[in-house]
């Protein structure tokens, strides 16, 4: 039993059985959290760095989504910002038929992103490295739905919601804590807030659609 195992044993069981995840969907979070660690001390991944950190507030924050959407009804799901691959990676390794666009923009994490796209053996994942603005304007992608966790504010994420923007009929999540509130022009595009709970902290996962 390895380090990531032996000391964080407790952690592991209960994400385990909190996602009931299959013997290779553990082998895969075991194997990301591995190069998480690795890369973290290259390139600034995430301000998360402890791997009893790691497993509730990233991996566990990033699935906690699938309480609240039945990953059953999409096909294709984009991940905006992600950074280190959250909430995109964990997602695709819980609900591995489902297609998955990454958005990243800095071109070490993109590498970072590929090597654990190719280690996990994830398949039908995309990177885009295009700026959200650019994103929106540019590309036609058939996307469902769309994620954004500890990226773009809700103010630049609604600019897909435009009337001449291809992905005005998809929905966003946002993640947000508990006390975030929206703006005026942020309000008219909420279709419900959901609460949820990682580690007695409060959070919610904020829908947006256009009206």
């Amino acid at each position: 039993m390895s380090e990531y195992e032996s000391k964080y044993q407790q952690d592991w069981e209960d994400f385990i059985k909190q996602f009931a995840l299959s013997q290779k969907q553990v082998d895969q979070f075991k194997q990301y959290l591995k190069l998480l660690v690795a890369e973290s001390k290259k390139i600034n991944l995430t301000a998360i760095s402890s791997v009893s950190n790691i497993i509730p507030y990233h991996f566990a924050d990033s699935l906690m989504i699938g309480e609240f959407i039945d990953f059953g009804l999409y096909r294709a799901i984009c991940d905006v910002g992600t950074g280190g691959g959250f909430p995109g990676i964990p997602i695709k390794i819980a609900y591995p038929n489902i297609r998955l666009l990454l958005i990243e923009v800095n071109h070490k994490k993109i590498r970072f992103l590929r090597k654990v796209i190719a280690q996990l053996g994830l398949e039908d994942v995309d990177i885009c490295d295009l700026d959200w603005r650019t994103f929106l304007r540019k590309t036609d992608y058939d996307i469902d739905i769309f994620f954004a966790r500890a990226s773009l504010r809700p103010d630049e994420l609604i600019r897909a919601f435009s009337p001449i923007c291809p992905y005005n009929s998809s929905t966003i999540i946002y993640w947000a804590s508990k006390q975030w509130e929206p703006s005026k022009k942020e309000l008219s595009f909420i279709k419900k807030q959901e609460l949820y709970t990682i580690k007695n902290k409060k959070r919610k996962f904020v829908f947006l659609c256009r009206s």
